[in-house]
């Protein structure tokens, strides 16, 4: 099995990255399987569901998200309505949607997807390890294949549960900080492990917001609404390669495809 997991779409620049490279990817490639962060896609923050409907379309099979999930309030009800568009599975099990999902490929094959949220500089949160370690038991008896965003702000949280869950999920790849890493690996009992995935959107700017609404807002500390920028796009994430009857990675490789090579 050939999974692509595209990294934190941002704004209207994510979203043409997605709409005009998936399908060449996918084909060039040969993916199976694709996954998006979605949680900045609407203006640079949050989801809403007309957008997340457009990402299916465009080929996406599951959207994670994160700590901007909540940003637009239509987004709540549809949180329940649609199974395809992952929350933190750590937040409090009355907060509305789900954090994993089973899903079926063309050939039959299943694929867990789980989504987790870190607490280092984030929120006071269920534990992630404690969380991500109870799903692999609810769910390993559907698939071997579990793959994880971890949606954390922190380095060595992302590192620790990579660790943590080594040889048990088929995958731990980190989001949130939209800086692609250049750590990919195939962990000692054959998890795939990244610390980001990177950034889907404009690379000429401050992780996706215009430099000079950043700049301004570092160097006076005064808040201001933080703008999308528009150049240099990019579409960036990992293929990873699975063994469908084992769960184990036996491959990653990072993916970082510039707009303009578009053919």
């Amino acid at each position: 099995m050939r999974v692509l997991f595209i990294g934190d779409i941002v704004g209207k620049a994510g979203r043409c990255a997605v709409e005009h490279l998936l399908k060449r990817i996918v084909k060039d490639d040969e993916i199976d399987f694709v996954i998006a962060n979605g949680e900045n896609a609407a203006g640079g923050m949050g989801i809403t569901p007309t957008i997340a409907l457009e990402i299916f379309k465009m080929g996406v099979h599951v959207l994670t998200s994160g700590n901007h999930v909540w940003a637009k309030k239509e987004v709540i009800p549809f949180l329940d309505e649609e199974p395809r568009l992952l929350r933190p599975a750590n937040y409090p099990s009355q907060v509305q949607g789900r954090g994993v999902g089973t899903f079926e490929l063309k050939n039959g094959e299943k694929i867990t997807v789980a989504n987790l949220e870190g607490r280092v500089f984030m929120k006071t949160l269920e534990c992630p390890f404690r969380v991500g370690e109870r799903i692999i038991e609810e769910v390993h008896h559907k698939t071997p294949v579990i793959i994880f965003d971890f949606h954390a702000e922190a380095t060595s949280e992302k590192v620790a549960l990579g660790r943590f869950l080594n040889g048990k999920a088929s995958a731990v790849l980190g989001t949130h900080t939209h800086v692609q890493t250049a750590d990919e690996k195939i962990l000692g009992h054959g998890t795939a492990y990244i610390t980001d995935v990177g950034m889907t959107g404009p690379m000429a700017s401050v992780i996706g917001v215009r430099e000079d609404v950043a700049l301004e807002r570092f160097l006076t500390q005064v808040p201001r609404k933080f703008d999308v920028a528009t150049d240099e796009i990019e579409l960036q994430g990992v293929v990873i390669d699975i063994n469908s009857k084992t769960g184990k990675s036996t491959g990653i490789q990072r993916r970082s495809v510039p707009l303009k090579e578009r053919g």
